[in-house]
């Protein structure tokens, strides 16, 4: 009975001694990844991270989840230890101009200023800003949960139990394309009536795949009263047909759709 004692305190030892290494090794991890946060983004952004920290929203901040021109998502953790995505726009490299067409006459945003430093924390917050919309339309996106100058904290959309972030549609095999062509066709109309918006830039690179598609990188999205809006809308339409063409289906013509579209019009009138 003694060696079974002995035993059974030894085997408890050995496993809070692994649990500590488990630990330990984590927070190096965790270090090693706000390390190399800390060697991509400039002071201020820092800053308003640190911000992000010190008010609850943000508990930990880890390795980059993607890349792209504008900006970089990274792993986050919330004060429970659930995962966020941050995404933090680039102020030193970005390239803006592009940005005063989706920007400039836009209601929300007066007084725009073409320098480029303070047009980037404008449209990080224009990406917060439509995602709201999206998101109270009843259209699948990240849930927008804060802002802070150039830094946007969304919801995981993913495992956020084990921070893996789901994929994007481009790169999954659509099991049923003819339903989630419908869904995503519902998902623009209902954006445009709804949310006023026209995302864009739709295409199966801004579409994670999630228990169905969910919107992402909204930021470009416009007002449906601006004047571009229906030449976006009917681009929108043309990439999604594209690319439900090349994986086996027949879609309906862009312009149809774009027309019953069209012909109720929108229903939200605000300017928030």
């Amino acid at each position: 009975m003694q060696g079974l004692k002995l035993k059974s305190i030894d085997t408890k030892y050995k496993q809070i001694e692994s649990d500590i290494e488990r630990r330990r090794t984590k927070r190096r991890k965790d270090d090693d990844e706000f390390k190399v946060v800390e060697g991509v983004i400039d002071p201020p952004t820092l800053k308003a991270v640190y911000k992000l920290l010190s008010r609850g929203t943000l508990r930990a901040l880890h390795g980059a989840i993607s890349t792209g021109k504008e900006a970089s998502v990274y792993r986050g953790e919330d004060r429970d230890g659930r995962s966020l995505a941050v995404k933090i726009y680039r102020v030193t490299t970005a390239e803006s101009d592009f940005m005063l067409d989706y920007i400039v006459g836009d209601p929300r945003f007066k007084n725009v200023r073409r320098r480029h430093r303070s047009l980037i924390p404008m449209w990080a917050l224009k990406e917060y800003k439509n995602l709201q919309r999206y998101d109270e339309a009843g259209v699948r996106v990240p849930k927008p949960i804060d802002i802070q100058r150039n830094v946007l904290v969304m919801e995981f959309i993913g495992d956020a139990q084990a921070g893996v972030a789901a994929p994007l549609l481009k790169n999954v095999t659509v099991v049923s394309p003819v339903d989630t062509y419908d869904e995503i066709i519902e998902m623009i109309e209902t954006g445009y009536k709804k949310a006023g918006l026209v995302h864009a830039d739709l295409s199966e690179y801004n579409i994670l795949w999630h228990n169905g598609p969910v919107i992402i990188d909204v930021s470009q999205a416009v007002l449906t009263s601006h004047p571009n809006a229906q030449r976006y809308l009917y681009r929108d339409l043309q990439n999604i047909t594209n690319f439900f063409k090349k994986i086996g289906i027949e879609p309906e013509d862009p312009q149809v759709i774009m027309k019953d579209i069209l012909s109720a019009g929108g229903q939200h009138n605000g300017v928030s």
